[in-house]
């Protein structure tokens, strides 16, 4: 079975890396950096004619990745396409600053951003002149108040918008696209669009292209904040928009590479099964002493204790300790959660006898495989993963904490031994206990909110992984070591960079 597995894997890993290799076939995409670090990718079908210029911008704690279904399509379509990382985001070396809570602090340096990216854009030979913005959630509001100023745009289509900046008449040809699983964020699109035309209802045109008052409001079905950046319905409105903007035609498929991606990602997972079949077998069938399993009620402590404590005792406490937006505070919450729960554990026993030399060398295989083979495949088709050297100094200090942290993970929930309620329980904890941080000083750590679903997901599929690894070598400790190792890279190269 398992070497079933393995080819089954293999096949969906080479079938959807194909497809997604495919939509960048025909096309010429060439990276640059401007003067000020801005890494930008350009997108453009060889020997075309001068065309749009169309600048797309990514949300916080995004990159350009994560838009290039967008910038695929748009590609293809004709349009000289300009991606980029913010400052702070994916390989910009350049950190954000300024207040990010006024529009007159960091927003204004990120449109200056946004602007030498289409003035680059502009300048190149298959531009035609004319322009059009794209962006998703914070970048919705970058592009909008950019479209405003120098270079004026075109177009703008924002996407998952909320901006303050949107009058009844600009910015120029403004569409709107938001999931329709984002109930706040469609409020505040049919807002926009009664600026312009108050009785006007969703995926209604209003306006005069021709004159620039053309807007629109559009609900993607069946998507959140990020399917949004996938759905079909997306992607062809926003063509679309542009085609009619710039009284231009295009027809063919859209770029939709979500279900490809994910079928890549289930297929680097899967592939994790088999291959720890080649990790030495340990356990009490080959002589070592199974996880040691707490007692209900000291169970109860170890999972419920930190959770509490933690946030009440961080709450009073100032963190700046790393270049990043509230990751500082993540990697004390993660040292002293882990600390707490070791400590509870070394005391009971349960470590006793758990880190055999091999241990090393094993966590180590497991870091690579999640940094590497994984990480790899998300750098390449979802998000920036591989960081520039000013991270370094963030995963390092991430590490700390996370390694303690899935350490005594591991150990709680018995390497994938304990009953289902007990990993729930256990996980929810933190889930938990990062809540009650927020609710405690959200002006501070409202971010923590965004990089929570980061955390479900490593739950969800590196917590299976590290069940595969316990279960076959008797050592928690080595899926706890190696994963936190993966966490605190993941994490690292997620937050945005930061300086005061």
């Amino acid at each position: 079975m398992r070497w079933v597995v393995a080819v089954l894997a293999l096949a969906a890993i080479g079938l959807s890396i194909w497809r997604l290799e495919a939509d960048r076939t025909g096309l010429e995409i060439t990276a640059l950096q401007l003067d000020e670090g801005t890494p930008v990718t350009l997108y453009s079908i060889p020997g075309a004619g001068p065309a749009p210029a169309v600048v797309i911008a990514h949300g916080f704690a995004g990159s350009q990745q994560l838009m290039e279904p967008f910038a695929l399509t748009l590609a293809r379509a004709g349009y000289l396409v300009a991606s980029f990382d913010f400052q702070g985001h994916g390989r910009n070396p350049q950190p954000m600053s300024g207040d990010v809570t006024t529009v007159q602090g960091t927003t204004q340096f990120l449109m200056a951003e946004a602007g030498r990216v289409a003035e680059v854009a502009l300048a190149h030979p298959a531009a035609d002149g004319r322009l059009a913005f794209l962006g998703h959630s914070m970048a919705s509001d970058i592009v909008v108040r950019q479209a405003m100023e120098d270079p004026p745009a075109d177009a703008v289509v924002a996407v998952s918008m909320f901006s303050r900046a949107v009058t009844g008449d600009a910015p120029a040809n403004l569409l709107i696209i938001v999931g329709d699983w984002e109930a706040r964020l469609k409020e505040e699109a049919l807002r926009a669009l009664h600026l312009a035309a108050p009785e006007a209802g969703a995926a209604e045109t209003v306006g005069d292209f021709a004159a620039g008052t053309a807007r629109r409001a559009v609900f993607s079905p069946s998507v959140e904040h990020v399917g949004v950046l996938y759905s079909a319905t997306s992607l062809r409105e926003a063509r679309a928009w542009l085609d009619a903007s710039f009284d231009r035609q295009s027809e063919g498929a859209v770029a939709l590479r979500g279900g490809w991606i994910v079928l890549l990602l289930g297929g680097v997972v899967a592939l994790g099964w088999p291959l720890a079949r080649f990790l030495p077998a340990g356990g009490p069938e080959n002589g070592m002493p199974a996880p040691r399993r707490l007692p209900r009620g000291r169970f109860w402590l170890v999972a419920l204790l930190p959770a509490v404590a933690v946030p009440l005792i961080l709450w009073p406490i100032e963190t700046g300790l790393l270049p990043v937006l509230v990751a500082d505070y993540l990697a004390v919450h993660f040292a002293l959660y882990g600390t707490l729960t070791l400590l509870f554990l070394a005391r009971w026993g349960v470590l006793q006898g758990q880190f055999p030399p091999r241990v090393w060398w094993i966590a180590a295989a497991v870091a690579v495989f999640g940094i590497a083979i994984f990480g790899g495949a998300l750098d390449r088709y979802v998000a920036s993963f591989w960081p520039h050297a000013g991270r370094a100094l963030v995963i390092a200090g991430l590490a700390l904490g996370a390694v303690a942290y899935m350490l005594g993970d591991a150990f709680l929930t018995e390497g994938g031994r304990a009953p289902f309620w007990r990993v729930l329980v256990a996980r929810g904890a933190f889930l938990a206990s990062l809540a009650a941080a927020v609710a405690l000083d959200f002006q501070s750590l409202f971010f923590l909110v965004i990089i929570l679903p980061v955390i479900v997901l490593f739950f969800l599929l590196f917590g299976m992984m590290a069940g595969w690894v316990s279960r076959r070598t008797g050592l928690p400790a080595a899926a706890g070591l190696g994963l936190g190792l993966v966490l605190a890279w993941a994490l690292g190269v997620t937050f945005p960079m930061f300086a005061a």
